[in-house]
């Protein structure tokens, strides 16, 4: 990010906690006291390693202690196949993919990875409320070239806020499970900080390295 300049950021997506049926727990309460109890005995499923699905993964068992395994797939798609087929038996996937296999019963959600309830699925506790400070989400923003000039950031800073703030464009993310999140560019600037800063730790707890 050194290379761009903050515009504004956009919107938030959610990720939910999803286990296989044969998984015996409603709870993330429950799941962690299994996981716990079954060290390294659980296959997690991911879109790829260092993705946003691998690194929410991550995320949880850097912050409960637990173990599972993890096993990448090329895609968010094949892991939540494989979750159908029991070949791995929890998946952090996004809200949006996982929702319809919720709804059918062919997997357990057991709880959205933001702070908040998803306003589609307002029954999911968040899992922060058993994991203290526990936070995921896909975010998107824009950014412009090192160097464009303030009065070009700002202009376009309007212009993505004042569109985030159509009540059509909400209502489209809305039925993603996202949320939309207007600012400052400074604002944003600092969201990108925050977060380079929080993902590192966990990279360096996944044991991950560039290739």
């Amino acid at each position: 990010m050194r290379d761009v300049v903050p515009v504004a950021a956009c919107v938030r997506l959610p990720n939910v906690l999803a286990v296989h049926p044969s998984v015996p727990a409603t709870t993330v309460a429950e799941f962690i006291a299994y996981a716990k109890a079954n060290p390294n005995r659980l296959n997690m499923g991911s879109g790829g390693a260092g993705g946003p699905v691998h690194m929410t993964g991550e995320l949880f068992m850097m912050m409960t202690g637990v173990k599972l395994v993890h096993v990448p797939y090329r895609g968010e798609a094949l892991a939540l196949t494989d979750l159908l087929g029991n070949q791995v038996q929890v998946v952090f996937p996004s809200l949006a993919a996982s929702i319809g296999y919720a709804q059918a019963g062919q997997v357990r959600v057991l709880g959205v990875t933001t702070a908040e309830r998803s306003k589609i699925m307002p029954e999911l506790p968040p899992i922060e409320e058993t994991v203290a400070g526990y936070e995921s989400s896909t975010w998107y923003g824009i950014a412009a070239p090192k160097g464009t000039p303030v009065a070009i950031v700002e202009t376009l800073n309007k212009a993505v806020n004042a569109a985030l703030a159509d009540s059509g464009f909400q209502a489209k993310f809305g039925e993603l499970g996202g949320k939309t999140i207007p600012g400052s560019p400074a604002d944003f600037g600092k969201l990108i900080a925050d977060e380079t800063e929080k993902w590192a730790d966990v990279v360096k707890f996944s044991g991950l390295k560039l290739e």
